[in-house]
């Protein structure tokens, strides 16, 4: 009984994931870029792990490369705004979901394994459209 205990225990603590949880991190930047989580700015820096919700933020001259657990890699160009809106991914079977919202700015994705999971498993929104991604590169621009 004292197993069953223990073992039902571990598997509700794995089971409740902290929503802090690392979703990617920032490979490189360059100029003015930051990261809005909650109530706080945080000054980009390679190695920062980035969580969902997160907003991303670059200045004038400000450009930042992204990678995510899944493989997807993202570059924001100068005066971009994006947010990390939803982020699921089951490493085991390589699949999930993604939202990203573009609210300004470029952005340059090569998709990864969610991408390529399922139709529409990565989506991305723009105040005026949203994209389903099947697996590829591409560009988005937000004026």
């Amino acid at each position: 009984m004292r197993k069953l205990f223990a073992i039902a225990a571990i598997a509700t603590v794995l089971a409740a994931q902290p929503a802090w949880a690392e979703i990617g991190r920032i490979k490189s930047h360059v100029g003015p870029v930051s990261i809005q989580r909650g109530g706080s700015m945080i000054a980009a820096r390679p190695g920062l792990a980035l969580e969902q919700g997160d907003v991303v933020l670059t200045g004038k001259t400000g450009r930042v490369g992204i990678s995510f657990l899944d493989n997807t890699r993202m570059a924001l160009g100068p005066n971009s705004k994006i947010t990390l809106t939803e982020f699921a991914y089951d490493r085991t079977r390589q699949t999930g979901t993604f939202l990203t919202n573009v609210n300004r700015g470029s952005l340059g994705v090569v998709s990864g394994n969610i991408a390529k999971s399922k139709r529409d498993a990565m989506r991305v929104r723009t105040p005026t459209s949203m994209l389903g991604v099947r697996g590829t590169k591409f560009v988005v621009e937000v004026k």
